[in-house]
Order: structure tokens, then sequence, then C-alpha cells
């Protein structure tokens, strides 16, 4: 059966994934971009953007592993955007289409968790966000239907990892620990104390300063 992974999931040391203020100009809110500077530097970054160069270390090393055997995504509402609520009535946010541009990075299929279901989106270069009202069981079903026998990407939240590692349903789990402390936020590790039995669990260390955690399924 297909695996559903995580990849390239920044946490600071006190372990949030995102932090508090989220808008259209701050997606991370006070985080700001301090969780994934050690990731911009990085050839898979620069090539995720169309662009040639960057750096070829330990951190490009595995953050280049996020798209091989990859499917289908499945993401929460607020990695695709800042909105709450019902979709109606937002003003020009009716036509948001997510902080990628015409052409997003996924070239899958993208499941965006919502309580507020909407018509699917199709853009450029193979990727689709479909919205769906499902819990993390029923959202994997449909996943899993869409990406055939490649694997299925759970790409964020933080709230969105948690359900799905509380429901036992990630094989792999790519943590990248970034030396700062956000002192709030959306945390990722609320709820789930004994998740380290799991799992067999590495790590390594990065000249940028952070710590990579790999956590792969027993």
């Amino acid at each position: 059966m297909s695996q559903v992974r995580v990849h390239n999931f920044s946490v600071s040391l006190d372990g949030f994934g995102t932090g508090i203020g989220q808008s259209m100009d701050a997606p991370f809110g006070h985080a700001g971009g301090r969780l994934h500077e050690w990731f911009f530097g990085t050839r898979t970054f620069r090539a995720m953007h169309g662009e040639s160069g960057g750096s070829t270390g330990i951190d490009d090393a595995l953050a280049s592993q996020w798209a091989p055997g990859i499917g289908a995504e499945i993401m929460g509402r607020h990695k695709f955007g800042p909105q709450r609520g019902p979709w109606t009535g937002l003003g020009a946010s009716d036509e948001w289409k997510g902080w990628w541009g015409a052409n997003p990075p996924f070239h899958t299929p993208v499941f965006v968790l919502t309580h507020h279901p909407r018509p699917s989106i199709e853009m450029e270069g193979g990727t689709a966000f479909h919205f769906i009202d499902a819990n993390p069981v029923e959202a994997l079903r449909i996943a899993r239907k869409a990406a055939g026998d490649r694997d299925i990407r759970l790409g964020g939240g933080p709230s969105s990892i948690r359900q799905f590692l509380a429901a036992d349903l990630v094989d792999h789990l790519h943590i990248v620990v970034v030396p700062i402390i956000l002192g709030r936020g959306e945390p990722l590790w609320q709820g789930l104390e004994g998740l380290e039995e799991r799992f067999a669990v590495e790590s390594v260390s990065s000249s940028s300063g952070v710590t990579h955690l790999i956590f792969t399924r027993r």
C-alpha cells in the first residue's frame, strides 16, 4: 500500500510549526520566514521556483526527497490560504488560488481539508486543488484513489499533521528543528505523548544550524 509521507516540516525549539497572525502577507504569522531559512537557499527550493543554483549539502539532500514517488497531497486549509469561515463574501479573496502562483510546485491532485467545500481549481503544471470536508481516514481514502500506487504527501500545517499522527496514519515523518523560540503559535506535538514508540528515529545536524529528524514507521 502507498505510504503517507511528511517532508521538510519545520518546527521551532519550543515545538511550534507556525506563528500566530497569519495573513495574505504573512503566511506563517509572526514567525515570518525564520522557520524556513534553512530551505530557501537549497537547490531544491530554487528548482521549485524555476531558478538554478542553490546549496547541495545535507539540507538539500533531505529536502529533495519531498517529490519522488508522490501521487497526491493532502493539506490543511491554512496552508492553502489565510481565509477563515465560508469562502463567499470575502471580496478579492474569492479568487484566491494559493500562495504559489499560476504553476504551483505540486504537479499532482491536492486535497485541501476544509469545513467549507468549494469547486475545484485547476492550475498549470498538473496541480488541481480539491476542497473536501473529511476526517483523516476519509481524506486518505480519497487521496489514495487519486494517487494510484504512488505515495501521499501530507503537507501541513501543524494541526493537520497532528491529526494524522494521532490517527496513526503517517509512515514517514521528516521534521526540521530550527533553533529559534517562537513562544506562541500552532504546536505540532501537543497530545502525541509516546509518539516515538511507533517509529525508528534518526537525526542529523546541518551546518545551517538545524537538526533533521527522520521518523520511519517500525
